[in-house]
């Protein structure tokens, strides 16, 4: 019985392990935000910004995010609304705002997220394109933050830090803590490395010259941020992830929601790495690509192997093994909470977030939101082999605003 109980605990010391190996590279990461205020890389000192936000049905939120972007202490930008189509009250709330100067409203038949997007980047005059969500709040020094991420003028792209705006019961507290620990800690190692997988479709910024050579984003397609991150590696960018850029967002705070939402996630993941399969271990692509192998194991086979070990357990029992240990101590080591709390108490570190303690108490539920997410990529890959069409299936907004 021994490989069997050595299997049950393979998947959570693998994912411990890669999150580990990343904590070198922090010193690295926090030198390079010492340099970045030193550097004058753009074509003026404050380069003209586009900022495109795309939105269907969002009038509970679309007002917040217009309103916190107009706050902006940064003056040299435009605002591109793109309207896809939507049929409550989208529109008329984008074009209360019309007035300002730094407004633009566009409206155009519904074709998807990706074909509002690049609706907006055709309209962009800014030398740095942002790409936000319509729920998206800033804080007033997002986009001086977001531009000082170009510590270089190989960095292709910047990705920004997203939490939660909508703090109000376990679930989304839960995403509140997961947050610093799937954004704040494992992107601050991932750019130190040049291998962010990612810029978030939340809070992303492209030089308009990087865009001109990767391409827009793919129409008709879910997961368009990350497969468009592939491409600005493929293109041979660098990629950095700004943690002090902050947008607040709207966390699914239904399990309906939060479903959804993560197989949507994940079948773009899939999608993406089907698409991109050629750069897996290609060294013109290093060191990304070196990476890729890694990421897909930690995000697809991982899940899948921790499913199976539980479905072992009954088969365990009935041979009279009984891999889990009795004590609470070895019971929280079997589940590894010990090294869940560890990364979170970094990541909080990190992100100098320490009023989040507050909510360390749904920490247990940590353990049904893995199980869940295991079950999602089941399912993606499951719908995935069905050719089941892709739908959006975005989020319905409460226009809840807590912090």
């Amino acid at each position: 019985m021994e490989p069997l109980l050595l299997f049950f605990y393979i998947t959570g010391f693998t994912c411990f392990s890669v999150g580990i190996l990343t904590i070198p590279y922090y010193p690295l990461s926090l030198a390079f935000e010492m340099r970045k205020s030193k550097q004058d890389i753009f074509n003026s000192k404050d380069p003209f910004v586009s900022i495109v936000v795309p939105a269907y049905n969002e009038g509970k939120v679309i007002g917040h995010c217009i309103k916190s972007i107009l706050e902006s202490n940064y003056s040299e930008y435009e605002v591109i609304l793109v309207d896809d189509g939507s049929s409550d009250n989208t529109l008329e709330e984008m074009q209360r705002y019309e007035t300002n100067s730094h407004v633009i409203v566009v409206t155009k038949k519904n074709g998807g997220k990706a074909s509002a997007l690049n609706v907006g980047l055709k309209l962009a005059k800014g030398e740095v394109i942002f790409f936000v969500d319509a729920d998206g709040i800033f804080a007033p020094d997002t986009i001086s933050k977001m531009l000082s991420g170009f510590i270089s003028e190989d960095v292709g792209a910047v990705c920004g830090n997203d939490a939660p705006i909508n703090v109000t019961n376990l679930q989304t507290k839960l995403a509140n803590l997961l947050t610093h620990v799937g954004t704040g800690f494992v992107r601050r190692a991932l750019s130190s490395i040049d291998c962010l997988p990612v810029v978030s479709g939340n809070i992303g910024a492209f030089r308009y010259s990087t865009l001109e050579k990767t391409g827009p984003f793919l129409e008709g397609f879910i997961g368009e941020d990350i497969e468009l991150t592939w491409r600005v590696h493929r293109a041979g960018y660098k990629i950095v992830f700004q943690p002090w850029a902050i947008v607040y967002a709207e966390s699914p705070s239904t399990i309906t929601g939060l479903w959804k939402q993560r197989v949507r996630w994940a079948r773009g993941l899939l999608k993406t790495a089907y698409i991109h399969r050629d750069m897996l271990f290609n060294p013109k692509y290093a060191p990304f690509a070196f990476y890729l192998p890694i990421n897909l194991t930690s995000m697809i086979i991982i899940p899948l192997l921790q499913l199976i070990s539980i479905l072992l357990l009954p088969v365990l029992l009935y041979l009279n093994v009984n891999p889990i240990p009795l004590s609470w101590i070895s019971i929280m080591g079997w589940l590894g909470m010990f090294s869940a709390i560890f990364a979170l108490l970094f990541a909080i570190a990190l992100d100098r977030a320490w009023s989040d303690l507050k909510y360390f108490y749904v920490i247990p539920l940590w353990v049904l939101y893995s199980l869940m997410m295991d079950v999602v990529m089941l399912w993606a890959i499951i719908v995935e082999l069905r050719k089941e069409e892709a739908k959006w299936n975005k989020l319905d907004r409460t226009g809840i605003v807590s912090r």
